[in-house]
């Protein structure tokens, strides 16, 4: 898999949300102090939300000028934001309201509306927030299924071939469910991705990502390969039993 990524290992789930807090503090710190701002694409799932929990808590919620933060989304579940399954209600309990950061800094996915229509207002809303710029993320937070997925760019979706949009609608024909997803434009083109990987139910697709000699569509997260950015996977030993690497206690 191209380019080379990074991969730190830790002891436990326990260790990954420390190291990952960590660095997140120190990700967001450096993109505001050399440009006076941050945005940051978060992520779903378990592993993140371990993360979050931290960030939460002294003394990282105050180890950043969350004013000078704007967090987004990398995908959402086609559900409002109070179902239980909602990426930004997880955020929301775990982190959002817990830190003192701006309400316009927040920019959901608006999940309980037409799929198609909400992945435009989404795309919008980044040419929006983003203004003169390119949309460029300082820091994607990305996941891995067991199916070899990351955010909600599954094999044998249409969101796989989508160059053009840096935002799309996404029906999951095994879970018969749709999704919102930044695209691989989107993704790529940050300067920073940042795959959090935990449990050993994860360890064979870890492996067989990793050891991917080449980028394929039927394993969507070796497609994640930024243009001019950093590639950091940071996993925990029983994710990374097939792979060798030094574990950081």
């Amino acid at each position: 898999m191209t380019p080379h990524p990074t991969i730190r290992t830790f002891l436990s789930a326990d260790h990954l949300s420390l190291g990952a807090a960590q660095e997140f503090v120190r990700i967001v710190n450096s993109a505001i102090e050399t440009r006076g701002v941050c945005n940051v694409a978060l992520a779903g799932g378990e592993t993140p939300r371990r993360m979050y929990i931290r960030l939460a808590k002294a003394p990282f919620a105050h180890a950043v000028d969350w004013s000078k933060v704007h967090l987004f989304f990398g995908d959402e579940r086609a559900v409002p934001p109070t179902d239980y399954t909602s990426n930004f209600g997880m955020v929301d309990l775990e982190l959002l309201s817990h830190i003192d950061i701006p309400y316009g800094n927040v920019h959901r996915m608006v999940g309980e509306i037409n799929p198609d229509e909400a992945a435009r207002r989404y795309e919008r809303e980044l040419e929006r927030a983003f203004g003169q710029q390119e949309v460029r993320f300082d820091l994607v937070l990305l996941g891995l299924g067991e199916d070899g997925h990351t955010a909600s760019l599954f094999p044998k979706t249409t969101s796989i071939d989508d160059e053009q949009s840096l935002v799309c609608a996404v029906y999951v024909p095994q879970l018969e469910s749709w999704r919102i997803s930044l695209t691989f434009l989107a993704i790529n083109n940050a300067r920073g991705v940042l795959f959090l990987v935990a449990g050993g139910s994860k360890a064979s697709i870890l492996e067989r990502v990793l050891s991917a000699k080449e980028a394929t569509k039927e394993l969507p997260a070796t497609l994640v390969m930024p243009k001019e950015g950093t590639l950091l996977w940071m996993v925990d030993q029983d994710a990374s039993v097939n792979i060798k690497g030094r574990i950081e206690r």
